[in-house]
């Protein structure tokens, strides 16, 4: 059992290694840049997976999540808090080390809040407004709650597109290094490449790792039972709304966290990152990885987000994840690589060694 649950994460571990090695011995490190974004972007995308394909409860407005998370990151850590240190707030939290200085475009000291307390700060938003709108929405079923969504993602780009203080079209720059850890930021500097890359893929090692413990708990069966049949896991005593709600606010999360690390790591955002084609296409890729295969999810999303930050799809990117959507929806609902088909080669492969072994 154990085996079974870590294997597919060691496998993870090695690949990523694998790739960052690959891209040193052949003279392709200019990649990891493309890498590291690929990797936030599978951060929304396995909490996605895990909104959709287990709790069954679509979304169309993860975009404006991950925007919540960036942009809130982004204020905090550029607004020039100097000319307020004399506030209450303010002046606490520079005695507590929570502010730190930076200097603006023009040379001059600004004072800012630190990125630690700033990334608590955006979480704990995304959780204040996953959970207020979470609760009214949850109670819709089928395209209701795809509309609802929806239209929390329009509000969220529209609000960032029409504020000053987000910088409106021009969005927020000059976003400051994140450091995480003594020796690890979160910045794009290409000599911090290499490690960049890893705590991009360590965050969604963690995050794959949390998530598949789930699954295999008693909430992940929980989450599955409401999947299959709602009304007759209401019968079982199960609290439908509670779960629905809870593994919403989990993916808001994930998003958020994907998008205060990417800010850093870009060093600035823009609208587009809370456009509803960005959420149509986590939603796609989702689709293409099969709705109940975090792992599946996982690969179409390394593939198809590569893909497209290296500009393979030009100027038809955001209709390709379109086309795909409409193809999946069409052909294949479940997804392409839906556990299901892993399972049955699996079963054909054993079959036939068996019935290999008994003619021998």
């Amino acid at each position: 059992m154990l085996r079974s649950k870590f294997l597919p994460i060691i496998i993870f571990v090695i690949a990523i290694v694998s790739v960052q090695v690959l891209t040193g011995l052949t003279d392709k490190a200019q990649y990891l840049t493309q890498l590291t974004m690929t990797g936030y972007y599978s951060l929304v995308i396995i909490g996605l997976c895990m909104l959709i394909g287990y709790a069954g409860q679509i979304s169309l407005g993860h975009a404006g999540f991950f925007a919540i998370g960036g942009y809130v990151s982004a204020f905090l850590t550029t607004y020039n808090l100097a000319p307020h240190k004399e506030k209450p707030l303010v002046s606490v939290l520079s005695k507590t080390g929570l502010l730190g200085s930076m200097q603006d475009l023009y040379g001059g000291d600004t004072m800012v809040v630190n990125p630690w307390l700033a990334c608590i700060a955006a979480v704990a938003v995304t959780v204040l407004i996953a959970y207020i709108i979470g609760g009214p929405i949850l109670k819709l079923k089928g395209h209701y709650l795809a509309m609802a969504t929806l239209g929390f993602g329009t509000i969220v780009y529209k609000v960032v597109l029409a504020t000053s203080f987000f910088g409106a079209a021009d969005g927020l720059s000059d976003i400051p290094g994140f450091k995480v850890l003594p020796g690890l930021e979160v910045s794009g500097k290409p000599g911090l490449r290499v490690q960049n890359y890893y705590i991009a893929w360590g965050l969604v090692a963690l995050g794959m790792l949390l998530l598949t413990n789930l699954i295999h708990s008693r909430v992940g069966r929980a989450l599955r039972s409401i999947h299959s049949a709602e009304d007759a896991a209401n019968a079982m005593g199960i609290n439908t709304g509670r779960y629905k709600l809870n593994i919403f606010v989990l993916s808001a999360v994930f998003a958020a966290l994907a998008g205060v690390f990417l800010t850093h790591y870009n060093g600035g955002i823009g609208p587009s990152e809370a456009s509803i084609m960005k959420s149509v296409r986590y939603v796609a890729i989702v689709a293409i990885g099969g709705m109940a295969n975090l792992w599946g999810a996982l690969a179409m999303g390394f593939v198809l987000n590569f893909l497209s930050l290296r500009g393979y799809f030009g100027s038809y990117d955001d209709a390709i994840f379109g086309v795909i959507l409409i193809l999946i929806m069409l052909f294949a609902p479940e997804g392409l690589l839906r556990r299901e088909v892993f399972q049955g080669l699996k079963k054909r492969l054993s079959g036939k060694k068996s019935a290999g072994g008994q003619q021998a």
